[in-house]
């Protein structure tokens, strides 16, 4: 099969098609055509280095496609359902070996790549708005990025839930997928001389001088003093990436100091611990989908052979919504 390796930690240049031989399913595993698969920040974190894996290694940990051989011990699943994941190594290529316990089985009326853009970023979503700071009528959260792909989700996800959400973004495009997708108020960052100064009091202006109740940053080093400072007393600020890079090292006295306000940074790994929550928060989204109630926006796809120029325009920040490869 074809299959795209990280040759050794760097960029996108590293990222190499090779015809590798077709993986065999071990005795609780599931091996899956891929039609379609996801890109993601963390991808790009373990091509780059960031994150340590080995060398080399075939890219990717989130896609879907039909089931075409399964394990031994294989009970969820048979040749020829439809399934996806959302943490499973190795779904750059044309075929991949799925963990059992990570099978998402896809409902009729989700096609391949929806199916593909929803589980990681669709249940990061789900986690922030139901776990991470729980989103309720009367409040109002910060939504950085909001046409990314966790973004557009999230806003769709939070002001379903009551919220009034204050969106940044890039450019005018984007504001108005983030405004279509609920977004009450959008800030375009771009403008702003001083990020770290400007952007909380413009939030500030938007909410009476109290600030926001949550602050959800994907962004990381760029916006995280902004993101504290446009906090409401006893705020929370969810930093759950790092498209900028990781945050440095800051004194917990700052929390004190800017109103007792709390710092989380959660991993989907966490919220999907089990079986059961797997379960449960896929099968919310995958019933939204169907039901019309939410949009997932696939903004750019690339054939296999061009996984680099997915990773040169997802690390630009000049996408929307989901990229995908399709093998």
């Amino acid at each position: 099969m074809r299959a795209i390796l990280a040759t050794a930690a760097g960029g996108p240049d590293v990222l190499e098609l090779r015809d590798v031989p077709d993986p065999e399913p071990g005795p609780d595993q599931v091996l899956v055509r891929v039609a379609a698969a996801g890109v993601n920040f963390i991808d790009t974190y373990r091509r780059s280095g960031v994150y340590r894996v080995p060398y080399p290694h075939v890219v990717g940990a989130e896609g879907a496609g039909e089931v075409v051989a399964v394990g031994a011990d294989v009970t969820l699943v048979a040749p020829g359902d439809r399934v996806a994941w959302a943490a499973s190594p190795g779904a750059y290529a044309e075929l991949a070996l799925v963990a059992e316990r990570d099978v998402l089985v896809v409902p009729e009326g989700v096609d391949d790549q929806v199916a593909a853009a929803l589980p990681l970023q669709g249940m990061t979503a789900h986690y922030l708005v139901t776990s991470s700071f729980p989103v309720a009528v009367g409040h109002d959260v910060l939504v950085h990025a909001a046409a990314g792909g966790v973004g557009l989700l999230l806003t769709q996800l939070a002001a379903q839930r009551g919220a009034r959400v204050v969106a940044t973004v890039g450019t005018a495009e984007k504001e108005a997928l983030a405004r279509e997708a609920g977004a009450a108020e959008v800030i375009r960052y771009r403008e702003l001389d001083d990020l770290t100064t400007e952007l909380p009091a413009l939030v500030r202006d938007l909410t009476g001088g109290r600030g926001v109740h949550a602050v959800y940053d994907s962004v990381g080093k760029d916006t995280f003093d902004a993101s504290l400072a446009s906090l409401a007393r006893r705020g929370t600020l969810v930093l759950f990436g790092a498209s900028s890079g990781p945050v440095p090292p800051f004194d917990p006295q700052r929390l004190n100091s800017g109103g007792s306000l709390f710092l989380t940074r959660p991993t989907l790994g966490d919220h999907t611990a089990t079986r059961d929550e797997l379960e449960w928060r896929a099968r919310e989204l995958f019933d939204a989908v169907r039901a019309g109630t939410l949009d997932v926006r696939v903004g750019a796809t690339f054939p296999l052979a061009d996984a680099a120029d997915a990773h040169r325009a997802l690390e630009s920040r000049s996408t929307t919504g989901k990229v995908l490869i399709l093998p």
